[in-house]
């Protein structure tokens, strides 16, 4: 029986990338997202098999669970993510609840269905972070709160789940991706923000599915607990 990487979001800039990348290595995946259109357009570029799966609806992991029922995890990237950015004055309570739904809540599931998997084949959880949760940026109140939830379990998970799973989170600063189009179509506020960073551009897909593909693989084989910025140097340097 194939080993398989789960790939949660894998029609996004950065699924999508890790997705092509892990096949390049030669690695057996799984992909997972909600459009079937763009799912198929993809398995069919990869030979890769699919599901369709909303992490936002009731008990969609336990499906899951039962439609993989015969596969064995190696490992699961979390590639799922949003832009909720608001001055804190107009939010409200239900904008933080479907954010940490999203963000944090459903990864949760996720891991628990296929714990005992990953720990049969001392597999990798790779989740996704945000620069905006250690630095501080206006109007990302809702966003930076979650994700930075989703840094605290990464570090509880590889305290708890050491050593059969490893546990990290890469970090990225904003991508050129279809959630960041309403952000970049502006032409002079993607130049604005691409020249904020120290490495002077705005971040694509394959930057932090590099880092998502060696996290998840072997290659990584004594890191655990890690919170790894793929940012341009903005949360360090900027």
């Amino acid at each position: 029986m194939s080993k398989k990487y789960l790939i949660f979001g894998a029609t996004g800039a950065i699924g999508s990338s890790l997705a092509k990348q892990l096949s390049k290595n030669k690695k057996d995946c799984h992909l997972i997202g909600r459009n079937r259109a763009e799912l198929e357009s993809l398995s069919k570029e990869l030979d890769f098999e699919y599901s369709i799966c909303d992490v936002l609806e009731d008990g969609f992991e336990e499906k899951l669970k039962n439609e993989l029922s015969t596969l064995e995890i190696q490992g699961i990237a979390y590639c799922v993510g949003s832009i909720e950015l608001k001055p804190f004055r107009l939010t409200k309570p239900k904008d933080f609840v479907s954010c940490f739904s999203l963000n944090l809540v459903s990864i949760t599931n996720i891991i628990r269905v296929f714990q005992e998997s990953l720990k049969k084949n001392e597999g990798s959880i790779v989740l996704f972070s945000t620069v905006a949760a250690q630095k501080g940026f206006t109007n990302h109140s809702i966003i930076s709160s979650a994700k930075a939830a989703v840094e605290g379990l990464t570090v509880s998970l590889a305290a708890e789940f050491a050593p059969n799973i490893k546990v990290n989170c890469v970090a990225p600063s904003l991508t050129n991706s279809k959630i960041s189009q309403p952000i970049l179509k502006n032409k002079l506020m993607a130049e604005a923000i691409a020249k904020a960073h120290p490495l002077k551009r705005i971040g694509e897909g394959k930057d932090a599915a590099s880092v998502a593909r060696f996290l998840l693989t072997q290659e990584s084989s004594w890191i655990t607990g890690q919170i790894i910025g793929v940012d341009g140097g903005r949360s360090r340097l900027a």
